[in-house]
């Protein structure tokens, strides 16, 4: 074992061991990089200047909060490339997220395997998508790809597979057989602060980028809604018969994972105290999906919430968001469009880790919750329904203790 592979070792040492079938797998895509590497130089030692990069592909085919964490990074890298084509590749549920981030040149969208939510098709499915995809992105004629998320050694392949000749990303031992420089994922480092890194790492393209670790100060989310969808709220909350001098405050109950999940009667109860200690006016937000769940919460108030589920689009529940004193949810994306326009948030974590995925803002502010298993975090998110029962990391966090810090923060202390 050479020291490039005891380094790598001992970063992957919280990752689960390799069931079998993964264990070939990591096989078969090492025998695929070796395949794939006469396509395209090594990164060089250096480049002569910013110009000698002129298109830039950014591949992220996450959802809503993944996608807000990496807007910082979108930023630093048009400060280093202020002339380049940048474009960036998400899943056609991400468009309308980053379609108005500002130093983006051009969204496009590919239906990434893994990534829509829907049933799995064929084990070829996704091959014969790769190779449709590299096709019409060798058309574009990229210079670098930066492969954004940790693990996606799909969509690094892709890169590679188009001809991409420079492919950044990380050190994850699926992943770095298609790289041409592969950086060190950092566990437990914010996932914001390691999309900053990626872009870092391109050292003598990026000014001063060694005395810039960047943080949520000098790099917040980016994500801010439009003249169209603050008036769309105004009029929403108009109709709503809001009171002006009301504190509005949002609970959003819904997550992407049911073990992330905390019980609608808990939520009740919060919105119940908050409503007559504070006077808030509660109202309920999600998406079409989660509606079903806003209405669980509202049955189970005395107070009479609003329910906006399913009404909004992402920039209209961040408009609405804006109007809010207060969001309080689990974890998910929903939480971080809270973050990104500035309001007081709390969130409750359990399976997954929020020094790495939690809000990326001032923690005066923003006030994450956990539970005291021991077990906390585990970092998975597919438990089958039948064993939920016996993952309650968030469902034991206390009613006492979200009341605690929604009042701490109604009541201005941070």
């Amino acid at each position: 074992m050479d020291e490039r592979d005891r380094s790598e070792t001992r970063e992957m040492r919280w990752i689960p061991r390799r069931t079998a079938r993964q264990q070939w797998r990591l096989v078969v895509l090492r025998a695929l990089g070796l395949a794939v590497r006469p396509l395209s130089p090594f990164f060089p030692a250096s480049l002569s200047s910013p110009s000698s990069l002129s298109s830039l592909l950014v591949v992220r085919p996450d959802h809503l909060g993944d996608l807000l964490f990496l807007t910082p990074a979108l930023r630093r890298l048009r400060e280093g490339f202020p002339e380049a084509h940048i474009t960036l590749l998400v899943g056609p549920w991400g468009r309308e997220v980053v379609g108005r981030c500002p130093y983006v040149d051009e969204v496009i969208t590919s239906p990434f395997p893994g990534f829509t939510r829907q049933p799995q098709g064929s084990l070829l499915a996704p091959y014969r998508l790769l190779l449709q995809e590299a096709r019409r992105l060798r058309r574009h004629r990229f210079d670098l790809a930066l492969i954004m998320r940790f693990d996606h050694w799909w969509g690094a392949l892709l890169a590679a597979v188009a001809r991409v000749p420079h492919r950044i990303g990380y050190a994850i031992p699926e992943v770095r057989p298609f790289l041409t420089q592969a950086v060190p994922y950092v566990v437990g480092r914010h996932e914001a602060q390691q999309n900053l890194d990626l872009v870092s790492s391109i050292r003598y393209q990026i000014r001063n980028a060694e005395d810039r670790a960047g943080d949520w100060n000098d790099s917040p989310l980016g994500f801010a809604p439009t003249t169209a969808e603050d008036a769309w709220v105004g009029r929403w909350l108009l109709l709503q018969g809001v009171v002006p001098d009301r504190p509005l405050v949002a609970i959003h109950p819904g997550a992407g994972a049911a073990v992330k999940l905390w019980m609608p009667e808990k939520w009740a109860a919060v919105a119940d105290v908050l409503a007559e200690r504070r006077g808030a006016q509660i109202v309920l937000t999600g998406s079409g999906s989660e509606l079903d769940l806003a209405w669980a919460v509202a049955a189970r108030t005395r107070t009479d919430p609003l329910v906006a589920a399913g009404d909004t689009t992402p920039g209209q529940l961040a408009a609405l968001y804006r109007c809010c004193r207060l969001v309080i949810g689990p974890d998910c994306g929903a939480l971080h469009v809270a973050v990104a326009v500035g309001t007081p948030t709390v969130h409750l974590y359990g399976p997954v880790d929020a020094s790495a995925f939690g809000p990326w803002g001032d923690p005066y502010r923003h006030r994450v919750l956990t539970s005291d298993w021991p077990c906390v975090p585990c970092n998975r998110l597919d438990f089958p329904a039948e064993e939920l029962h016996a993952h309650p990391c968030v469902r034991d966090i206390r009613v006492e203790q979200v009341l605690a810090e929604a009042e701490s923060l109604l009541a201005g202390a941070w």
